[in-house]
């Protein structure tokens, strides 16, 4: 009979992972578990020591921090499935799921459908012919040699690869191998995990390949299995159900798919929402459920698009997503960064993102170039952006997979401040409180076009105190709300203070505000 073990990636909510490894081992199935090294070491042994005296439990051979697109991932995953294949020999199959996954048949119907076909299932579309990539890079996450991430340096990632295309420093891809691109979350037997773990061992050229490419995870896998097994035992599809939305943006399931879901012709479904605790509960009750009957139809993916299709044509059958996702989520945290010198909340900011590798963007609803990732379309308008403000800002938190998310927003934007605090989720906000010289306002005159070239020098003195009086007013009226979580940072506070504000700001290390605050040239003009 076939006997799973499961690998597991994931980064927070222990206690989630705690009974979601309870839940996949009931019925006699294995997991092997990597805690990325960012969740730290307190929520790691949180976990260990839950699942402590389970037997059918193994841990990753070495934990490391991971990034989204980054090869970290696949390493980690190489981690966990080598702690796997050593600690359960009895595994037939090595299934790959997140801690977003739920399973939606039961354990006896996945051994049966995994006895009845010597196959594995992973998607592997060939790289350059097929339209797997929809929007975004294709070729050059090959042919260029990645080594920042575009999530978290995106000036560098693309001023890299620009400057290697400039030189010409394309590299050649493994001549003997086809390069194949598909779903991350595959289902392989035992013995194509011992080929691809021998091949890993034996072809230092691919590893050293792969190391450098962008959003391996994708390919790394993919290609490998195609490379090693014969066409005939692989199965070109995903056993985990997934959709998208037009964005890009994967479609969450709440406690009212669950009959939907047990139709699909899936073993489990991505992605979950924190907050469906009774679909969990339903689909966790299942899963060691004997002798249950499932009628597939198979119909989610068509009725997906016919509801949302209807509200595209005007018939408001179906909502749109910022209407039926219009709160950040319970479980999330937005770090808000205000400041009327952008410049020095950008310093700030990019200190931060640094030092602890925080999803951080500047000034997203006041600036129509900000750096953002594409997301269909909805980004490139500062007025839908602010229109659509917490849908906007879910799709970023979903987009970096992610649940804490720091923005920059001026001063003005008060009703969006406001906005954020009424919201389900958590927020926190710092006010970096700046000097203003008579040659700083004039300048700001200038540039939001209160002052021109040749405004008379008497008219813009005249103007100046009539601006410090409107930036000072802005700031009275955040303080006058009293919010929760409120930290204040000063120019003329000693380095000292700013940095106990950074720490509680940030809930890191004092030594690591220290760090921040110690940026050259922060407040300069």
């Amino acid at each position: 009979m076939a006997r799973i073990a499961f690998i597991l990636l994931c980064h927070k909510n222990p206690d989630a992972i705690v009974q979601q490894a309870k839940r996949l081992t009931a019925a006699g199935d294995y997991i092997s578990i990597h805690f990325d090294a960012r969740g730290g070491k307190d929520a790691f042994h949180i976990i260990k020591s839950a699942l402590a005296t389970n037997p059918n439990v193994t841990f990753a051979t070495k934990r490391i921090k991971c990034g989204w697109g980054a090869w970290s991932l696949v390493q980690a995953t190489l981690y966990a499935v080598e702690a796997a294949e050593k600690a359960f020999p009895r595994a037939t199959h090595f299934y790959m799921v997140s801690g977003d996954c739920m399973s939606v048949k039961t354990a006896e119907f996945m051994h049966d459908f995994l006895d009845r076909d010597d196959a594995d299932y992973v998607e592997s579309f060939d790289f350059f012919e097929s339209d797997w990539i929809k929007t975004g890079i294709k070729e050059e996450r090959l042919i260029y040699r990645h080594v920042f991430n575009e999530r978290t340096h995106k000036w560098l990632f693309y001023k890299s690869m620009a400057l290697q295309e400039k030189l010409g420093l394309r590299r050649d891809i493994p001549a003997d191998l086809r390069v194949m691109i598909g779903s991350q979350w595959w289902c392989l037997r035992r013995r194509t995990i011992e080929w691809i773990l021998d091949f890993t061992r034996k072809r230092p050229d691919v590893m050293a390949f792969f190391r450098k490419t962008w959003i391996p995870d994708e390919t790394f896998f993919q290609t490998l299995v195609r490379h090693l097994v014969p066409e005939s035992e692989i199965r070109n599809r995903t056993l985990t159900f997934l959709m998208f939305t037009d964005y890009g943006m994967p479609v969450v399931f709440y406690n009212d798919h669950y009959d939907m879901l047990l139709s699909q012709d899936y073993l489990f479904a991505r992605k979950i929402s924190p907050d469906a605790t009774t679909l969990k509960k339903r689909l966790g009750d299942l899963f060691v459920a004997q002798n249950v009957e499932f009628k597939i139809s198979n119909e989610g993916r068509s009725l997906f698009q016919f509801l949302t299709g209807r509200g595209r044509i005007g018939r408001r059958f179906g909502q749109r997503f910022w209407e039926s996702e219009s709160t950040l989520g319970r479980d999330r945290e937005l770090l808000i960064v205000t400041c009327k010198k952008w410049h020095v909340a950008k310093r700030l900011v990019s200190k931060i993102r640094e030092k602890s590798n925080l999803p951080s963007l500047e000034y997203l609803f006041n600036e129509e170039d900000t750096p953002l990732p594409d997301l269909g379309g909805i980004e490139k308008s500062l007025w839908k952006r602010s229109r659509h403000r917490r849908a906007w800002v879910r799709m970023l938190f979903d987009y970096y997979e992610t649940d804490r998310l720091l923005i920059c927003i001026d001063p003005s934007g008060f009703e969006l401040i406001n906005d954020f605090y009424a919201d389900r989720s958590g927020t926190r906000m710092l006010e970096i409180e700046c000097d203003y010289t008579p040659d700083y306002l004039a300048g700001h005159a200038k540039r939001v076009g209160l002052a021109g070239e040749a405004t008379p020098k008497d008219a813009l003195e005249r103007l100046l105190p009539t601006i410090r009086s409107d930036i000072n007013h802005e700031a009275d009226r955040i303080r006058d709300q009293d919010y929760e979580n409120y930290f204040l940072m000063r120019q003329n506070n000693s380095d000292d203070d700013n940095a106990a504000c950074i720490a509680r700001f940030l809930d890191i290390s004092i030594e690591d505000a220290q760090d921040i605050v110690a940026t050259p040239h922060l407040f300069a003009d």
